[in-house]
C-alpha cells in the first residue's frame, strides 16, 4: 500500500512538472511545439519507459493490479493522438500521394511480413510470435512525427501517413492478423475490428473535433496532448511488464533480439524500397521512419485483450526499444546533415586550383 501510495505521489509530481514545462513555453509555432514534444519524447520518454520497466519487473505487484486500466489508456493515448491532428492533414495526403501510398502499402505488407519471418526465425513462443506479428500489423505511431523532424525529414509528409494508415488499420489490423496468425492461433477478427473503433476510431475523430472546436485553446490543447499520450503509454509499459515479469525471466533476450530486429529492419528496407521507388532522400527518410515505428501500444492491448497477457510483451518491449532507436537514428540523420554541411562549406570557400 506505501508503495502504491508513493508511485501515486511520484506520478502527481511528475506530471505537475510536466505541465510547469509546459506552460514555459512562449511561441506557438509549429516549430517551437516539435522543439517541445522532441525534449519530451525523445529525451524524456525513452527514460521514464525504461525506469518504469525495470521497476515493474522487480517490484510487479506495484503494476499488475491496474491490468483492466489497458484499453482505457489506450483509449486517452489515441484521443491525444486525434487532438493533435486536424482534417487537412488527410487532405494532404493528395499532395503527395505516390510517397503516401508507398508508406503506407509498406507499412501493412513490410512489417507484418517481416514480424512473421523473424518470430519463426528465432523460434519465439507461440505467445511472443504473436505478439510481434500483432506489433507488425498496427498502424505507425505518433512519435514517428517527433523522429522526422529530428532527422531532417519532411513532417507535415509523416504527419499525413500517420493519418491515414490509423485510419486504414481500423480494417487492416484485424485482416492481417487473421492471414498471418490464423493456423497459429483462432482470430476473433471481427471482435478485434470493434474494439478497434472503440478505442482507436472513436478516440481519434473526437479528437480531431476537439482540436478544430477548441479555438483560442488549441495551442494549449497541442502542448498538453503529447504529454497525455506519453505519459499514457509509459502506464501501459508498466502494466503489461509487470504482468510478465515470470515470462521474462524465461525468453526476454529472444523477444527483445526480435523487437530490435523488426525494428531496425523495418527502418532499412523502408528506406530502401523508398529510394529504389525514385523517392527522394528526404521522402525516403521519412517513410523508412514511418515503416518502422509501430503504435506497440495499441498492439500490445490488442494482444493482451484477445490473446493472452504473454501475448502483450513485444508490443511492451517495442514501445521502449523504437523511441530509443528512433532518438538515436535522428541523432545519426543530424550529425551527417552537420558533417556534409560542413565539408560543402568548406568545397565552396577554398579557392578554385586551375
Amino acid at each position: 500500500m506505501q508503495r502504491t501510495v508513493l508511485t501515486v505521489l511520484f506520478s502527481i509530481s511528475f506530471v505537475k512538472n510536466s505541465y510547469r514545462g509546459i506552460l514555459s513555453l512562449k511561441s506557438n509555432t509549429n516549430n517551437e511545439l516539435y522543439k517541445y514534444m522532441s525534449n519530451w519524447i525523445v529525451k524524456i520518454f525513452p527514460l521514464c519507459a525504461v525506469l518504469i520497466s525495470i521497476l515493474a519487473y522487480f517490484y510487479p505487484g506495484l503494476f499488475s493490479g491496474f491490468d483492466f486500466m489497458i484499453v482505457p489508456l489506450l483509449g486517452i493515448i489515441m484521443l491525444g493522438m486525434g487532438s493533435t491532428l486536424n482534417f487537412d492533414d488527410f487532405a494532404r495526403a493528395l499532395k503527395h500521394p505516390g510517397a503516401v501510398v508507398l508508406g503506407i502499402a509498406l507499412q501493412f505488407l513490410l512489417m507484418p511480413l517481416l514480424a512473421w519471418c523473424i518470430g519463426k526465425l528465432l523460434q519465439l513462443p507461440q505467445e511472443q510470435f504473436i505478439g510481434l506479428v500483432m506489433v507488425g500489423a498496427v498502424a505507425g505511431g505518433t512519435a514517428s512525427n517527433v523522429i522526422t523532424y529530428l532527422a531532417g525529414g519532411d513532417v507535415a509528409l509523416s504527419i499525413t501517413m500517420t493519418a491515414c494508415s490509423t485510419a486504414a488499420g481500423i480494417v487492416l489490423t484485424p485482416l492481417l492478423s487473421m492471414i498471418y496468425l490464423q493456423q497459429t492461433i483462432e482470430v476473433p477478427a471481427w471482435s478485434m475490428f470493434k474494439s478497434i473503433l472503440l478505442i482507436v476510431a472513436l478516440p481519434v475523430i473526437s479528437g480531431l473535433l476537439i482540436n478544430k472546436l477548441c479555438g483560442r485553446s488549441k495551442f494549449l490543447l497541442d502542448r498538453i496532448s503529447p504529454v497525455i499520450s506519453a505519459v499514457g503509454i509509459v502506464l501501459v509499459i508498466g502494466i503489461i511488464m509487470s504482468l510478465n515479469a515470470a515470462t521474462l525471466q524465461q525468453s526476454a533476450m529472444r523477444t527483445l533480439l526480435a523487437v530490435i530486429l523488426h525494428n531496425l529492419s523495418g527502418m532499412a528496407a523502408g528506406y530502401t524500397l523508398a529510394r529504389l521507388s525514385r523517392c527522394e532522400h528526404r521522402i525516403a527518410l521519412t517513410i523508412a521512419i514511418e515503416v518502422g515505428m509501430q503504435n506497440s501500444g495499441l498492439a500490445a492491448a490488442l494482444s493482451k485483450q484477445f490473446f493472452s497477457t504473454a501475448a502483450a510483451l513485444p508490443g511492451a518491449l517495442f514501445s521502449v526499444w523504437h523511441n530509443i532507436s528512433g532518438a538515436l537514428f535522428a541523432a545519426w540523420c543530424c550529425h551527417s546533415t552537420a558533417i556534409k554541411l560542413k565539408t560543402d562549406s568548406t568545397n565552396h570557400s577554398s579557392p578554385d586550383k586551375e
